[in-house]
This record gives C-alpha cells, structure tokens and sequence, in this order.
C-alpha cells in the first residue's frame, strides 16, 4: 500500500502537467508567476488548497505542487531553515505551491522577491483550536497529541490542554497566543496577502477577486474573464473533498467553550482576538 501511494504522489505532478497541456495547448509554461499558499495547521490550508487548485483552470499554470513545504518534518523535529527556504525557491513560475512555513528571514528572502504571489489564510484562534483538539484526537492518530487527548476524561479537558499548552515528558506544545506568535509575523509583511478563513466563507467573492487582484499586481494580466474566473474558483471549493473536513463553517467554538473555557481563553490570550480583529474587548 505504501509503494502505491509512493507512485501515485511521484506520478501526480507529471499527471498535472500533461493535463495543463492538454487544456491550454502549449507544451511549455512560465508566463504566470509562482505563488504560495501558506497556512497555520487547522486554519483553512486545505480550502486555499482548493482555491489554488483552482487558478490552474483560469491561467496556464503547469501544476499545483503535491506535496507542501512543511517547517516541521512529519516524523517530527524542525528541518534546518535553509532546507525549508530551498523547496520555497523550487517554486518556478507557473508552479502553484502550498505549506505551513514560518516568516523566518531564510523564507522571506525567497517569498519577498519581485514577481511573487503569496497568500497566508489564519483563522479564530478558538475554532482553530476546536478543529485541533478533533483532529488530533479523532482524525489522525499519528498525532502527537493522539494518545494524550484520549487519556483525558472529555472534549472539555482537552480543550483546556490545548488553550494553556502543555511542556510534559515528550510532549511539548505552545499554549494559544504562542501559537499566533508567527500569524503576527506573516500580518506584517507587506508582499505578503493575509486571508482570513471567514472572509472566505462569509465574504467569498470579495476575498476571491482580491486574491486574483493581487496576482494582476505582479503585471501579469489573467486570461479568463473575472466573472468566469470568480465561477470556476466557487466550483473549486468543496470542503467536503477535505479528508480533514469536519465543518467548514464559522464561529462554531461557541457550541463548545463552556465558561471556564473562555475564562481560562482570556487568562492565557490576553488582547490576541481583539489584535486579530475577531473581538472588539475581552466581553465575549
């Protein structure tokens, strides 16, 4: 089975290019510029995945890369950051790529470069958290936190975990404003489009022809009309096509906060939703 997969991920990009060739009739691509979809886990990648996947229809890219660029190696432990920034710098033109990478300086060298596209979509802390305390305990068993969310007694002690952190044994994992420490980061950075999740879901048209503006802002002009091009993208997302998907909506922390949540939330969070613009003061 794991030999299956392997050739099916090897054989997935050359797939790609053979249908890109197949749809815009030309052996050879470089036109377009080279974007990045960027993300913190649980904060929507794979909708901006979607949406990305999308832009392949309306401009003649090759391929939406099959694999992302990942700070954090999958068996655990940092890759070295000039590793990181060299998979970034392997993005051509016309290659679409995605990934939760930091705004380290080695990465932005490589994403603040003229002609560039980048995109980094971040969500309410408190359905980011909802959405990893189910994953990690439901969806992915090879989860670090796995095993130690289901040695806890219910969703509400876990939660609780996963706002404060935890430094125990092996297990080692931020509490929630650490987390936001880098979305922080990537708002600052000016070459940078910084989506909100729920712009996408609640303002979705605006939020996607904004995101088709800031690829015109490179000077290159997207072929397909703008009313195509916005149909085709709303075609793309299907968060149901997500082997992560769980809800695709917003705002469904409140179904599960309980008081003492949003206390210990506050206590440890301090003025994060009001700096993200989620709250206008802490009386929620």
């Amino acid at each position: 089975m794991k030999l299956k997969d392997t050739l099916r991920k090897k054989l997935r990009e050359p797939g790609k290019y053979a249908q890109a060739i197949l749809r815009w009739r030309r052996l050879s691509f470089g036109d377009a510029p080279p974007i990045f979809g960027n993300s913190k886990p649980k904060s929507g990648s794979h909708l901006l995945l979607q949406i990305l996947n999308g832009f392949t229809k309306i401009m003649p890219y090759a391929y939406t890369a099959a694999e992302p660029v990942r700070t954090i190696r999958k068996e655990g432990g940092r890759r070295p950051a000039m590793e990181v920034a060299t998979d970034l710098a392997k993005l051509y033109p016309a290659v679409i790529g995605w990934g939760y990478v930091e705004a380290s300086p080695e990465n932005l060298a490589v994403l603040s470069k003229k002609g560039r596209v980048n995109y980094f979509i971040y969500r309410d802390p408190r359905d980011m958290l909802v959405s990893q305390v189910f994953f990690a305990t439901d969806m992915h068993k090879g989860h670090g936190m796995h095993d130690y969310y289901q040695s806890l007694p219910d969703f509400d002690a876990r939660l609780k975990v996963a706002i404060t952190g935890i430094d125990q044994d092996e297990l080692k994992m931020v509490n929630v404003r650490q987390r936001y420490d880098g979305v922080f980061e990537w708002l600052d950075q000016p070459q940078v489009m910084c989506i909100r999740f729920e712009d996408l879901i609640n303002n979705r048209d605006e939020t996607l022809l904004a995101m088709l503006d800031e690829v015109e802002k490179t000077g290159y002009k997207i072929p397909t009309p703008r009313e195509k091009a916005l149909e085709v993208l709303v075609e793309a997302i299907n968060p149901k096509k997500s082997h992560t998907f769980r809800s695709g909506k917003t705002g469904g922390w409140i179904n599960h906060f309980s008081e003492e949540n949003k206390t210990l939330f506050k206590e440890v969070s301090g003025d994060l939703l009001i700096k993200l613009r989620y709250e206008e003061n802490n009386d929620w």
